[in-house]
């Protein structure tokens, strides 16, 4: 199989400013098909080259393959119903006409609440107000998710398509509440130990702030250079209202490799077969089936799935297919009906999260890999 083309498209689009640098990954069930490394993983302070182990922030990656895959396994164990309220665990979330509200709504990003708030913000302010340290604390998360339980929705529970970072941060809470651990225990303990995912971990902010050490930017993807925090961002989460809380969020905070996100898909698809017990093929199918509460949607439950027209998959992937985007640059796409799967890591973001080329190159990169593979 000849890849040439699509390693001239990579150093193409480096040299063109698409991204500094870009890791990726082609794979057919456990099979690594094709693996490419390219560029840089930071050009500030100084250059570095990127390698094939470096450690990338996902962004919104973090939805599927940690806080979908945490309400995955509370599905399993019967602790939580898809269909179950969310004020059963949350019970001030109501206020507002939010008590409708399930898990599904939330997970097919359909709950009515609004797609972002600028929480860091208020949550800086306080920290100013108050001396002390509030920013990335236990309580700068109860401030937060007190926020979200209090907000007005844009849409009745079920009605509209509202992709939302808040919906992800309150399951995060929630998986806190019935597990009684925190959201990075839990993925470490459940998922990211069992499945061998070595390098996948949330940065804990807290935790690394009163060791008054930093993690080893030496592997670490670099991100932009913050305004707000007026550092370039490298090793720690760059979403801010992350940040704010810690680090650890339902929606942003996860880190990790291209092999170990390939081995994630491995064997998710062998539970989505019924051919590993990590999950039981009967919620893994419903899981990654596109949901039909709103008419029109691409969403299934903590994934996306191809739009008909200018899906940044491309227009290869089978329809039975789903993916993610994380705003960093990075993004996986699985065709469940091929069972393949593409894995693209880039530090589009640095330095500066106003370069947008990613956009025009995602699909046809997506389009040129699958003729590769298939035509």
């Amino acid at each position: 199989m000849d890849f040439s083309a699509i390693e001239d498209a990579f150093k193409e689009a480096v040299e063109n400013g698409v991204f500094p640098g870009a890791v990726v990954l082609v794979g057919k069930g456990e099979e690594t098909v094709f693996e490419g490394v390219y560029g840089q993983r930071s050009l500030l302070p100084e250059k570095s080259p990127m390698e094939r182990d470096t450690i990338f922030d996902l962004a919104s990656l973090t939805k599927p393959l940690a806080t979908t895959t945490a309400i995955m396994l509370l599905v399993k164990e019967r602790k939580v119903q898809l269909d179950d309220q969310v004020t059963r665990f949350v019970p001030n979330f109501g206020v507002f006409g939010k008590s409708q509200a399930t898990f599904r709504h939330v997970l097919a990003h359909c709950s009515g609440l609004a797609a972002w708030k600028p929480y860091y913000e208020e949550v800086s302010k306080s920290e100013k107000n108050g001396g002390l340290k509030f920013v990335a604390s236990k309580a700068a998360q109860s401030f937060v998710f007190e926020r979200i339980h209090r907000e007005r929705p844009i849409a009745p529970p079920g009605t509209r398509i509202i992709y939302s970072d808040l919906g992800f941060m309150l399951l995060a809470e929630i998986i806190e509440q019935i597990s009684g651990r925190s959201l990075d225990r839990f993925c470490q303990e459940r998922i990211f130990q069992p499945l061998g995912l070595g390098s996948t971990f949330f940065v804990d902010l807290s935790q690394m702030w009163g060791r008054r050490e930093r993690p080893s930017q030496k592997k670490f993807a670099a991100t932009e250079n913050c305004p707000w925090r007026r550092r370039i961002v490298c090793g720690e989460v760059d979403d801010e209202n992350a940040y704010a809380v810690g680090g650890v969020a339902g929606h942003a905070g996860l880190f990790s490799t291209a092999m170990d996100i390939h081995r994630y898909v491995a064997r998710l698809e062998r539970s989505y077969e019924g051919k590993d017990d990590f999950l039981p093929q009967v919620i893994v199918q419903e899981f990654l089936t596109r949901d039909r509460t709103v008419q029109g949607s691409t969403y299934a439950l903590g994934w996306d799935t191809p739009s008909s027209k200018d899906s940044t998959s491309g227009d290869l992937f089978s329809p039975s297919s789903v993916g993610h985007l994380g705003f960093t640059g990075v993004s996986l796409w699985w065709d469940l009906e091929r069972k393949c799967h593409i894995i693209l890591l880039t530090n589009r973001i640095h330095p500066s999260r106003n370069n947008n080329k990613i956009r025009d190159f995602r699909p046809a990169i997506h389009d040129l890999i699958l003729k590769t593979l298939f035509q």
